[in-house]
């Protein structure tokens, strides 16, 4: 009877794992099924590599590719962004003059679960983890705002808090809880795995490996201030 127990109670506890394990999957396809149903896939493609060749395709586009999201995001933000979008671009997506709407469309209750989910599964094997630990960096800072500048196209908090950059880009203001550390490296140092055509200039030759793990630690420390 003892030995009896003791099976039952182990092929519970792999019952119960196998319930957990299989959760996330689980959730995971309803949330793509989400995805679809409410027409996501109007504007994001999440099926790579990227399909782009060129500026037209980009321009066909109506909204980022998401087939890396789960390399790009950081799941607490992407699941709190779903509930509550706020625009990252202040721009229009593809546009050079016309103010961003913030008219993305907002998912609730069990759906911003499942399509997080969903989005944090699509992930790329070009994005090596561990490689960059967020800090503040002053020679990824000077890289940033004066030689290159990325400053010139790309929205942050400067001295003082204050709101400083140009408009052309994604903004980047506390993208270090946005974006997971690795993809910004990943991104500066091989940017057509993700993006073919784009504005953002190619660092690879102009910057040394190390710059680009400079200014990767210095944008992943883009955080909100403690409160004191």
């Amino acid at each position: 009877m003892k030995h009896l127990r003791k099976a039952i109670y182990a092929a519970t506890l792999l019952l119960a794992a196998t319930a957990v394990g299989s959760g996330g999957s689980a959730n995971a396809a309803t949330g793509k099924d989400v995805f679809e149903a409410k027409g996501c896939g109007g504007c994001h493609y999440t099926d790579g590599p990227a399909k782009e060749k060129t500026i037209d395709d980009q321009l066909a586009k109506k909204g980022p590719e998401l087939f890396y999201a789960g390399s790009k995001f950081q799941k607490d933000w992407l699941g709190k962004w779903l509930a509550d979008p706020k625009p990252i671009r202040p721009l229009k997506y593809n546009s050079m003059t016309e103010d961003n709407p913030g008219d993305h469309p907002k998912l609730s209750g069990g759906d911003v679960a499942a399509v997080t989910d969903f989005l944090m599964g699509l992930t790329s094997k070009d994005v090596a983890a561990g490689k960059v630990k967020p800090k503040k960096n002053p020679k990824g800072r000077q890289i940033f705002t004066k030689k290159m500048p990325c400053s010139g196209c790309h929205q942050y908090a400067g001295r003082k808090n204050k709101l400083s950059g140009g408009r052309s880009g994604p903004s980047l203001v506390e993208a270090g809880v946005r974006l997971n550390p690795d993809w910004i490296l990943a991104y500066m140092m091989q940017p057509e795995a993700f993006k073919p055509v784009k504005m953002m200039p190619v660092f690879a030759g102009l910057l040394s490996d190390k710059d680009m793990l400079n200014i990767s630690r210095h944008v992943a420390s883009f955080k909100p201030k403690k409160k004191k």
